[in-house]
């Protein structure tokens, strides 16, 4: 066995795919090396890491970076900033932006967007349209590509795929699992008029519980007659999360940190339109069921729903503001506050983060800390403390509903393909992420 590395990170707590173990891990060509017992080995480069834990690599798999098009709310470089800011390492970006991601010439430019510019390893969704639907199949498989994308509700323009007709053309369509974004457009157009002007926390009462079951039952239904795997993000109501742990051979889950931290009765009043998400933030009922229905092990993932918007925009008088709130630089920090208050074990967080992403999705060589695998690793200090400060943020956009929040545990580095991107808060350029490779859409060697 070699015993000179690239980099060795001494006396951690180290996550291997056994548990917690208290090891040195070794680096070569962006790959760990080995998990060697504490003072094995050497290396160029050696970081004490003692009463520091390594756990493998988050990948937040729902943000909306807005580039192409709306730049002035976030762009590739500034919202992966954020993101290895705050311990992510990888993350798949969504097909909303103008023009849409949602051919093979828009996948092909954002790619080309990221390169050089994105700090963390990245991948693309092609959202789902009734032109495209017949495409899917092909475009599915693209390199960078992570999957298709369904807005249910809550888009406009060509995204929205409200109906059944094009729903089932859509799952017809290729083979990888399907994302979806599920609210009943039908019903929320129904009730429109529950919207009370100026008061966002009526919100939640326009889209309703009803709207999100409803439509999670329709795709989970489609999906399984046409044997076509989903995942439904962003799930809010335990009546959903109850009804998908019958479903779990077809259908996955996804929650936010913003719907485990956030409650109604609080948020609306303290943030306003800063609370303001689709599906909503709901009341405190409802937070406490996403949890036990997470301790159930039903949510597969969590995902950030990074959907930045100015604060100018979010200034406007509701209903007329935009819905969607920073959170890719927040949802390591926030979880590790909850695992700490002894919502979570280390364990669930881990599969939440990271494991449960590659096991839904296929990653290649990503998702855990094993010999051969990428060396994507998020470096916490699960003693430590932090407070969620405007300076520390790096999204564009420069808030957080997390402002001022005192959180138990802190992210000390991220580090990508072996490469220290963040260290204590500090960026180590430049950016070098790379598209994340996915084991149903290899390419063959040239």
């Amino acid at each position: 066995m070699t015993t000179r590395f690239d980099l060795l990170f001494r006396r951690a707590e180290v996550w291997t795919p056994g548990g917690l173990a208290p090891l040195d891990l070794a680096v070569s060509d962006g790959r760990v090396a080995a998990l060697l017992p504490r003072g094995a080995g050497h290396a160029a480069d050696e970081l004490d890491c003692a009463g520091l834990t390594i756990l493998p690599g988050v990948i937040d798999t729902q943000v909306h970076f807005r580039e192409p098009g709306l730049e002035h709310k976030e762009d590739l470089e500034s919202g992966s900033r954020a993101a290895v800011m705050g311990g992510v390492t990888a993350l798949f970006e969504m097909p909303n932006t103008n023009p849409l991601t949602d051919s093979a010439e828009a996948l092909a430019d954002k790619l080309s967007r990221a390169a050089g510019r994105m700090w963390c390893d990245h991948a693309f969704y092609i959202g789902a349209t009734a032109a495209n639907a017949d495409q899917l199949g092909e475009l599915e498989r693209l390199p960078g590509c992570c999957g298709v994308k369904v807005f249910m509700g809550a888009s406009t323009g060509n995204l929205l795929v409200p109906d059944d007709a094009t729903l089932a053309r859509v799952l017809a369509s290729g083979r990888r699992r399907v994302a979806i974004h599920a609210e009943d457009e039908p019903r929320m157009q129904a009730r429109r008029h529950l919207r009370v002007p100026g008061d966002p926390s009526s919100h939640p009462v326009w889209r309703d519980d009803e709207s999100a079951l409803l439509a999670t039952q329709r795709a989970v239904r489609l999906a399984r007659a046409h044997a076509r795997p989903v995942h439904i993000l962003h799930v809010t109501t335990p009546a959903e999360l109850e009804w998908l742990a019958g479903h779990r051979d077809i259908a996955s889950s996804e929650v936010t940190p913003q719907h485990l931290t956030l409650a109604g009765e609080e948020a609306y009043p303290r943030l306003g339109t800063l609370a303001q998400m689709n599906p909503p933030i709901r009341s405190a009922a409802h937070r406490e069921g996403l949890w036990h229905w997470l301790a159930e092990g039903v949510p597969d993932v969590v995902g950030s729903d990074h959907a930045p918007h100015t604060l100018d925009e979010k200034a406007r008088t509701y209903p007329d503001t935009p819905s969607g709130m920073p959170g890719v630089q927040t949802l390591l920090p926030l979880l590790l506050h909850h695992m700490a208050e002894g919502r979570l074990t280390l364990a669930r967080l881990v599969d939440l983060t990271s494991a449960g992403a590659q096991r839904l999705f296929n990653l290649a060589a990503k998702g855990r800390i094993a010999a051969g695998y990428d060396a994507d690793l998020s470096v916490v200090d699960l003693k430590g403390e932090m407070t969620v400060t405007k300076d520390w943020l790096q999204s564009r956009c420069g808030w957080s509903p997390f402002e001022g929040m005192r959180l138990k545990g802190r992210v000390v580095g991220t580090v990508v393909r072996g490469r220290r991107v963040m260290w204590e808060g500090e960026l180590l350029g430049p950016p070098a992420g790379r598209p994340i490779r996915f084991v149903d859409t290899l390419e063959k060697d040239a």
